[in-house]
């Protein structure tokens, strides 16, 4: 999701953070060993031993065979851990996770009393400068209620506060915040946004979707530094999870160039697959898809809004909410999402669209369907891709294999989600949300992200949420679904070559055999054979990514 965020890393309020992170391990002769290793090769699904020379899988079989004239490989003992395809995170903002750091984290507040401890807190703590902060959620909260503009005026009412749902398709701002974006009790709502309002017709604080740019292009920006440090940091962190690849959506044309610059000096961890913002994309239309010069950062294309969230009601749906008078909002008007795909097919440019709604993804499939109306095949080879993909009509399902059209879903948000879906959607409409496993029966490809810093960008948690569809606690609800739960097997391959298909990298990686980059990603359990429960808690112990050791705790 993150359409808040996404418009500018420099409407963040930060502090410099220290500069430098630690470079990738220089790739080595490696012989991996010593535990369970699953290649995702149906012809060889598990091995004993992986030979890797020169950033490439060598030879993938028997231990005595991988040592067979292997004078002065680096040898790497697993110790029990278990070895997979390198993960990839299929949809992921990366400044966002390095950024995390840098704001007021209201990740897991449990009230609205909650927040404005926190928020009072790091006041005390950060006396000047507007007040930034995201990753509350009210599902839980004993008010059953979003906070207010009255509510944080109660903390701090002397400069601006910004505090941004967990989605990111909503904030929550200040009465000084307000005033800083101009909005006052008959400011109209903007197109693809809404301020809420109380029964007087008052502005209550909440922004949704595009009325949250009001106030967010008011706030300072940050310096190019402190911008790539976060890039950077989210990057390093993501390799100690075992990420070995990311899918990198609504990235800015500054993002860009750090994501080619940490990789010309060796500072990436990972390979990447960039998706520029609508305002940022003219150099892909101008050229067309393109490579660095390292070979490991791509733009791939164009990262496309169509609805809202559905957390925030935002999402848009063929029919009312359940729990609202509302169907949601189009965060872009179909004419002009219509252009864009017109001159995407022109200029080969892929295309990642997000929708939520029923409504938003049957809009985006209409549309990419007519714009190759004269050439299907066209379309299947195009890889286009809609993001999230949570809530489709059943007669919309098949589509997305008829079409090739890629589902890029992110199963953590199910199990996120579970607690006010149902509410949101009524039960009727249930039965077609977060519908992995309906989607593979019908032959389409699913790639699977963690939309972090939405989620928490944990590829163990989103493996655990596609093969076990209960929340962290080991809930889910009576009307859930579970006959959309994907096998280990299946979800592993979402996580790995679903990813490198959605990018068009199938060819080098997203599985274990001869030739392809050696992407490797190690866990502390099995994830093909543990309890479900022992899954989340587990870490990444070694990552591999092109032959380079980006995190080891062997």
């Amino acid at each position: 999701m993150m359409h808040l965020s996404r418009r500018r890393f420099g409407q963040l309020s930060i502090a410099a953070l220290a500069a430098g992170c630690a470079r990738s391990t220089s790739a080595h002769d490696l012989l991996i060993f010593g535990g369970p290793i699953y290649t995702g090769v149906a012809a060889n699904p598990r091995v004993e031993a992986l030979r890797i020379s020169e950033g490439r899988i060598l030879f993938a079989g028997a231990l005595d065979e991988a040592r067979s004239g292997a004078r002065g490989v680096r040898e790497i003992d697993l110790g029990g851990a278990a070895a997979f395809p390198g993960f990839t995170d299929a949809h992921v903002h990366l400044s966002g996770v390095g950024a995390q750091a840098m704001l007021l984290d209201l990740v897991g507040v449990e009230s609205i009393a909650a927040m404005q401890q926190r928020l009072r807190d790091y006041a005390s703590a950060n006396p000047t400068g507007p007040i930034i902060g995201r990753g509350w959620i009210e599902t839980h909260w004993p008010e059953r209620r979003f906070p207010t503009r009255a509510d944080l005026d109660a903390v701090v009412s002397d400069r601006p506060v910004v505090l941004e749902r967990i989605d990111g398709h909503a904030i929550v701002a200040n009465s000084a915040a307000l005033t800083l974006g101009g909005i006052e009790n008959g400011t109209p709502d903007p197109a693809g946004g809404r301020i809420e309002r109380d029964p007087s017709g008052a502005a209550t604080g909440m922004l949704i979707d595009n009325a949250a740019g009001l106030v967010q292009a008011r706030l300072p920006a940050p310096t190019p530094a402190m911008m790539r440090e976060a890039l950077s940091r989210g990057a390093q962190l993501y390799a100690s999870r075992g990420w070995t690849g990311v899918c990198n959506m609504s990235t800015s044309g500054a993002e860009a160039q750090f994501f080619a610059d940490l990789a010309a000096t060796g500072d990436l961890p990972l390979w990447a697959n960039l998706y520029l913002t609508p305002d940022d994309s003219e150099p892909v239309f101008e050229r067309g898809p393109y490579v660095d010069d390292t070979g490991q950062v791509h733009v791939r294309g164009v990262k496309l809004y169509m609805d809202g969230a559905l957390g925030s009601r935002g999402a848009a749906l063929l029919e009312r909410y359940s729990d609202a008078p509302s169907d949601g909002l189009l965060v872009t008007s179909v004419e002009d999402l219509r252009a864009i795909l017109r001159r995407a097919r022109e200029r080969n440019v892929q295309v990642a669209t997000h929708a939520i709604g029923d409504r938003g993804n049957r809009l985006v499939l209409d549309a990419y369907r007519d714009t190759f109306a004269d050439n299907a095949e066209a379309l299947r080879a195009a890889r286009w891709r809609i993001e999230h993909a949570q809530v489709i009509a059943p007669e919309d399902l098949p589509r997305f294999a008829a079409m090739g059209v890629i589902a890029s879903m992110q199963p953590s948000h199910a199990i996120s989600d579970l607690h006010f879906a149902p509410s949101r959607l009524g039960a009727g409409r249930l039965s077609g949300a977060y519908a992995w496993k309906a989607l593979l029966d019908s032959g389409a490809i699913l790639a699977a992200g963690s939309d972090a810093p939405v989620e928490r960008g944990d590829p163990l948690i989103e493996f655990y949420a596609a093969a076990h569809r209960h929340d962290l606690n080991g809930f889910a609800g009576p009307d859930w679904h579970p006959e959309h739960t994907l096998s280990r097997a299946q979800a592993l391959t979402m996580l790995t070559a679903g990813g490198a298909y959605s990018a068009f990298e199938e060819g080098e990686r997203g599985v274990l055999e001869v030739g392809k980059r050696a992407d490797v990603s190690v866990c502390s359990v099995d994830l093909m054979e543990a309890p479900p429960e022992a899954i989340p808690t587990a870490q990444a112990v070694l990552t591999v990514s092109g032959g380079r050791i980006s995190h080891s705790t062997l």
